[in-house]
């Protein structure tokens, strides 16, 4: 991680806090554990006194969004959060086919974890820019969510991708079935993420590999996920 940003690793996601001359940032809020999490990478850090001005919600889903509306009343941090993605803060979120299963597992999680509802102070929307740590574009990668977004920053030519895929050496894969809202749209949002100006990407689900290596990793998921595409095609055109 740069001196201006860190990654704070929880149970199953992990989270990132940018810093700037205003402040600290959050991209998502961890899940079971993550306020002590926070608390403890900030000291470790040096950030401990620093004020959290906002917070940044790639996607709906309960494991980034658990602790937002607590942080957000503990510090006045204001919230971003995608515009399609609105029921999901409001508790209520709908899903469908095999995604059911997160939302039950969610509806299970809301009230035995504490979830508290919230009501962004911005709803953010593809193009979108937050003029925070030289400049965040919001890059809509729908599939997993209706809302999921990554936060690109053209000068450092990173991407916040979110829940895009998992980076897990030979185990990195796209997210399973049963947590997306419309998994075909998934390779879509990989192939649009990867038309950006890249040197690294961050995920939220990896391992504590460099942006550089995740994105090799992307990469490889694209070029594998196209082959299979491609003899899908082949395969239909034959019959």
């Amino acid at each position: 991680m740069e001196d201006d940003l860190l990654q704070i690793r929880s149970l199953g996601v992990n989270f990132y806090v940018l810093r700037d001359a205003k402040g600290l940032y959050l991209i998502d809020c961890g899940f079971i554990g993550g306020r002590q999490l926070l608390q403890r990478g900030l000291k470790e850090r040096g950030w401990e006194r620093e004020r959290i001005v906002g917070i940044i919600a790639s996607h709906g889903h309960l494991d980034h969004i658990l602790n937002v509306g607590r942080i957000a009343e503990e510090t006045g941090a204001w919230i971003a959060a995608p515009r399609l993605d609105a029921s999901h803060y409001d508790g209520c979120p709908s899903y469908r086919d095999a995604s059911k299963i997160t939302g039950l597992l969610e509806a299970i999680g809301r009230p035995l974890l504490g979830f508290r509802k919230f009501t962004p102070t911005r709803l953010l929307d593809d193009v979108d820019v937050l003029d925070i740590w030289q400049g965040l574009t919001v890059i809509h990668l729908p599939g997993h969510t209706a809302g999921h977004c990554g936060f690109y920053c053209e000068r450092r030519k990173l991407l916040f991708c979110a829940d895009l895929f998992a980076s897990y050496g030979r185990f990195s894969h796209l997210p399973p079935g049963i947590f997306n809202s419309n998994g075909a749209e998934i390779p879509k949002s990989v192939a649009k993420a990867l038309e950006l100006d890249l040197i690294g990407v961050l995920p939220n689900h990896c391992d504590r590999s460099t942006p550089e290596v995740h994105l090799k990793r992307l990469l490889a998921i694209n070029r594998k996920t196209q082959g299979q595409q491609a003899s899908s095609s082949r395969l239909h055109a034959g019959n």
